[in-house]
């Protein structure tokens, strides 16, 4: 594929794209599965923990505080509300360690930024979902917000969502590049809006981020962050 013409916004998505976050969720539910061996196996803890993620969804959203009512939440059932007032504490001891994640820019990230930041010839964006203070913290972590003329945090992305982050913006969907790890929240929503996208698949995805696997004659797909340079 030629490179995107008439590009004035790039996009990025935050979390699993310029940042590793899922791994450090992972880490948690294994904890989660061994804290809770005493009630249930590892397999019916994960199954369980992820039907109370998606039936709090519409309720709770996304971000680290959702998970961990989760957590408490699926403990306090598997355990037929067994389970110990030390056990709780272990579990908001593990929420607090997701809001401290390092949020250490992935290989090829700064670099990257850093090219298109001093080209000057588009408008930089994060456009992300979650928690508004989880997020902002991250990026400032990151010491990547430097590089951003603009950034938004959304409860989720759809795209309505996206096409509000275009008027905001001033700028047509067709003149936006949308970079992301998640076909179902970063590429689709900015492909049915109108906008071209890139999908760098990440080594770890969240069930409920997980899709089939599509085409489509305005987004690529690249294996490293860098690579992002030869497309725009």
């Amino acid at each position: 594929m030629e490179k995107f013409a008439d590009i004035k916004v790039i996009a990025f998505d935050a979390d699993d794209t310029l940042w590793d976050c899922q791994s450090y969720f992972d880490d948690v539910e294994r904890e989660y599965c061994r804290l809770l061996a005493p009630y249930a196996p590892a397999d019916t803890v994960s199954a369980s923990l992820f039907a109370t993620e998606e039936a709090n969804m519409p309720l709770l959203g996304y971000g680290c505080k959702a998970f961990v009512l989760s957590l408490i939440e699926n403990a306090v059932r598997l355990s037929g509300g067994r389970v110990d007032g030390t056990v709780v504490g272990e579990l908001l001891r593990l929420g607090k360690r997701l809001l401290e994640l390092p949020a250490t820019p992935l290989p090829g990230v700064e670099a990257t930024l850093a090219a298109l930041y001093e080209q000057g010839r588009y408008r930089l964006a994060v456009f992300t979902k979650g928690e508004l203070l989880d997020q902002q913290n991250k990026l400032r972590r990151s010491r990547l917000e430097k590089y951003f003329q603009h950034v938004e945090i959304v409860s989720d992305k759809t795209e309505r969502a996206f096409l509000n982050l275009c008027r905001r913006m001033r700028v047509a969907p067709g003149s936006v590049l949308m970079v992301g790890n998640s076909l179902k929240s970063d590429v689709a929503p900015a492909l049915a809006a109108g906008a071209r996208a890139v999908h760098i698949p990440f080594h770890v995805t969240w069930k409920l981020e997980q899709v089939e696997d599509f085409e489509h004659t305005h987004m690529v797909r690249i294996e490293r962050f860098a690579d992002l340079l030869a497309y725009v």
